[in-house]
């Protein structure tokens, strides 16, 4: 039994028998190749989450509505990312193993990993929708396999060819289009198309990953590796809440806000506002 933190994200205080969803925080950033910050991501997201409504007009639902608990972020160590994969791993296997869905808040993209293992082991037809701005398939990076720079790549070591659809990817080494066209599904630039792509998943266990940096800067500046020529708020927001309420999401994580890069508050602000609507449409799902 997790116990419920002391602050946490707005509307997200259910007890955790009662909750069908639960919030962790995996605040580590120690692969970072650029700049690094999104280790104070996740209290920056439940602390700003007060300035917003419970109630999303997009949806007309209430956050409250549903049962979501939050168990607060992991004690994790930095400089050891084998350790803190297992730690995460081992929180994500906790909350599936007593039938809830894990929401994982980074943190570098490297932290998808560990919840990635645990729901593999839970569902070994997962299928993974990726939304980046980087591709994240190189084999290494600078002698590292583990790094955020690599995450998606150990993923498809876990799910195998065909499972991994990307969105919004606009940036990567030559190297990792070359070996993705073998291996994965890889939409450039934008969003377009992504209905085709539901279809195909409506059936499937899907894990769903948001890098935030998937955003234009000029909307998402607080974040590690900023690329311009992303896409819009409205247009991330509209794709997330269809996914989360046509998908079999098992579980998903939201990662790469670095808050003191944006120092007025904007860009925390569209990512709670991102957690809130990615909540609301998984809590409808699950309560039919």
């Amino acid at each position: 039994m997790l116990k419920k933190n002391v602050e946490t994200f707005m509307g997200c205080d259910a007890e955790y028998r009662d909750a069908d969803i639960v919030l962790f925080g995996a605040p580590f950033d120690s692969t970072t190749s650029f700049r690094p910050g999104t280790r104070f991501a996740s209290a920056a997201i439940r602390r700003e989450s007060y300035g917003l409504e419970l109630y999303s007009p997009y949806q007309d639902r209430e956050l409250s509505e549903f049962s979501v608990f939050d168990s607060g972020d992991i004690e994790l160590r930095f400089g050891d990312p084998r350790a803190a994969l297992a730690d995460i791993e081992k929180r994500a296997k906790t909350i599936l193993s007593d039938g809830k869905l894990p929401f994982l808040i980074g943190g570098e993209h490297l932290v998808t990993l560990g919840s990635v293992r645990a729901a593999a082991k839970k569902y070994p037809d997962l299928h993974i929708l990726h939304f980046d701005a980087h591709a994240d398939l190189r084999e290494e990076y600078l002698g590292a396999r583990l790094s955020h720079a690599c995450v998606l790549r150990r993923c498809h070591d876990l799910v195998g060819d065909g499972k991994i659809f990307q969105y919004g990817i606009r940036s990567g080494d030559k190297s990792e289009f070359v070996w993705g066209k073998e291996h994965v599904f890889t939409h450039l630039f934008d969003l377009n198309g992504l209905d085709e792509t539901l279809d195909k998943l409506a059936d499937k266990p899907v894990y769903l990953t948001v890098d935030l940096d998937v955003l234009d800067p000029s909307v998402f500046p607080g974040t590690g590796t900023p690329e311009p020529g992303g896409v819009s708020f409205d247009a991330l927001r509209a794709a997330l809440t269809k996914a989360c309420s046509r998908l079999g999401v098992v579980a998903a994580d939201v990662n790469e806000l670095s808050p003191h890069y944006d120092a007025s508050g904007a860009s925390t602000a569209v990512a709670c506002k991102i957690v809130r609507e990615m909540l609301i449409s998984l809590g409808a799902r699950l309560r039919g």
